[in-house]
């Protein structure tokens, strides 16, 4: 059964595309004679007043030139967590993300073929690595991904790219082209030239506990942002998105147990959030609202997930991550008016695994991105069994079992996330380095009969073994029902659309 596709409902003035200038949502910039100081400016925030254009300015320059002390940031990024932003207030706060740093300028000749993907981040989520060559294979030659690390307990597609000896994320604008001529797709992090300031802030929203920012993604309900909680993630998400001066963006929003956002509603709400701000700014957005209760795939850690999206890329791998990188994949194809439809821009993508093209971009994309062309060589053509012995390992493994007889109905990710988190595979402070080998295989899946006393779980971890609180978390992970076994449906919940006519 199809998704259902929902029109954006926020409608602000576009912008034109790439014009990070003051634009039709509330008339000229603020005349602002003395810049407020960030103490005030936090304060405004903390008692539910609205920033102006020129605010939101002053606090971005006070974070890029270090004069913004990290409690005064997490203090700023609490209140908005808390008190929300405005629709204005957002695009405000992306524009000048955006502006901390370069825009990307590619050749006219490209403008159509430029499309990305992002991701409000979820358990075992390597969508973007199989994603990002599958559209350049599609003749998307150009998919500039500018990704993030994990937050919180998710992890981020920079982290797993960087288990892979060598892979280098930093590159500059002019490495950026270069990659996208040879290779057609390239996956990058931020740098001191690439959006500097929303750096800065991703990284303090890790450590604040402000990464579940509702207020700051999206506004509250219908046309209005008054208590929007989305305002950082909003911003964040698309001031990376606005530097690429992409043709399509494409953001998958997770919601469930695991997710950021609990229910579809509140996803629907953040995903018309970045499709009206996404407007705003000249950039064409929509937004696929997708299942985060369960992992996507059977792996969760840095390096075990690099090999699940190698074999996806075999034409193999969990049905439910092949479903969502065809779909999504379809969605942007059609958006770019590079398909007819997504269905047969999924066929397409879909095709891109069966016949190792998405493969072969992966493999240059490793090499030209500092990876020994030897490794990325090996890791492309061997098997899952040689992959395994050119990634880091962990130390050791520990398989639990099945407590009962019963078909498996849920997999709960987020405990699962949590104890892997513990086991060093994501961060508590900002820069701390990262164990990639420590992960977890499923070894059933949602829908699956299974017998008491059955290995469920392997756990990869570099402790002698799990400590007695882990191995129950993970235990109360498994849920199992007396019903007949049954398929697992596919994550892919809806789809909303932007707000102007694009599609004929």
């Amino acid at each position: 059964m199809a998704a259902p596709v929902t029109p954006g409902h926020l409608t602000p003035n576009p912008l034109a595309p790439g014009d990070l200038s003051w634009g039709g949502l509330q008339g000229p910039p603020d005349t602002l004679p003395e810049p407020k100081q960030l103490p005030e400016l936090i304060r405004l925030k903390r008692d539910g007043d609205r920033l102006s254009e020129g605010d939101i300015r002053g606090f971005v320059r006070a974070v890029m030139d270090g004069s913004a002390q990290g409690v005064q940031i997490g203090a700023m990024l609490m209140a908005i967590r808390l008190r929300g932003m405005d629709l204005e207030e957002t695009v405000a706060l992306t524009q000048a993300l955006a502006k901390s740093g370069e825009q990307l300028e590619w050749p006219e000749a490209w403008r159509q073929q430029l499309v990305d993907k992002h991701s409000t981040g979820g358990v075992g989520d390597k969508v973007s690595l199989v994603l990002a060559p599958a559209l350049a294979a599609c003749g998307c030659k150009q998919v500039p991904m500018i990704s993030g690390r994990g937050l919180g307990h998710t992890g981020g597609t920079l982290d797993k790219l960087e288990s892979i000896p060598g892979f280098t994320v930093i590159q500059s604008p002019e490495q950026m082209q270069s990659l996208l001529e040879q290779v057609g797709c390239c996956i990058v992090g931020q740098s001191k030239k690439l959006v500097p300031a929303d750096g800065i802030l991703y990284e303090a929203r890790d450590v604040t506990a402000t990464v579940d920012s509702l207020p700051l993604i999206t506004g509250s309900s219908g046309l209005s942002f008054t208590t929007s909680p989305s305002a950082c993630p909003t911003a964040s998400i698309l001031s990376k998105k606005v530097v690429e001066s992409l043709s399509a963006l494409l953001v998958d929003v997770k919601f469930g147990a695991a997710a950021l956002l609990p229910s579809q509603a509140e996803a629907r709400e953040l995903a018309g959030a970045l499709v009206g701000v996404g407007a705003g700014l000249g950039l064409q957005v929509a937004a696929a609202l997708t299942a985060m209760d369960n992992p996507l795939g059977r792996s969760v850690g840095h390096t075990l997930e690099v090999e699940e999206a190698l074999l996806c890329m075999d034409g193999a791998g969990p049905p439910d991550l092949r479903d969502l990188v065809t779909r999504l994949g379809g969605t942007l194809l059609w958006l770019s008016r590079q398909a007819e439809d997504p269905a047969e821009g999924a066929a397409r993508v879909a095709a891109t695994l069966d016949d190792g093209s998405a493969r072969d971009r992966f493999e240059r994309m490793l090499a030209t991105q500092g990876v020994d062309p030897w490794l990325a060589r090996a890791l492309c053509s061997g098997t899952p069994a040689q992959r395994r012995q050119l990634l880091p390992r962990a130390r050791e493994q520990e398989e639990l079992l099945a407590p009962a007889d019963g078909t498996v109905e849920l997999i709960r990710a987020l405990p699962l996330a949590r104890v892997l988190h513990e086991l060093g595979a994501g961060r508590s402070r900002a820069g701390e380095p990262l164990r990639p080998a420590v992960g977890a295989e499923l070894l059933v899946g949602v829908g699956q009969k299974l017998r008491r006393g059955t290995p469920w779980l392997r756990v990869h971890l570099d402790a002698p073994a799990l400590s007695g609180p882990q191995r129950r978390a993970l235990q109360g992970a498994l849920v199992l029902s007396d019903r007949a076994p049954f398929t697992a449906p596919s994550p892919f919940a809806e789809l909303i659309l932007p707000p102007t006519d694009t599609q004929q």
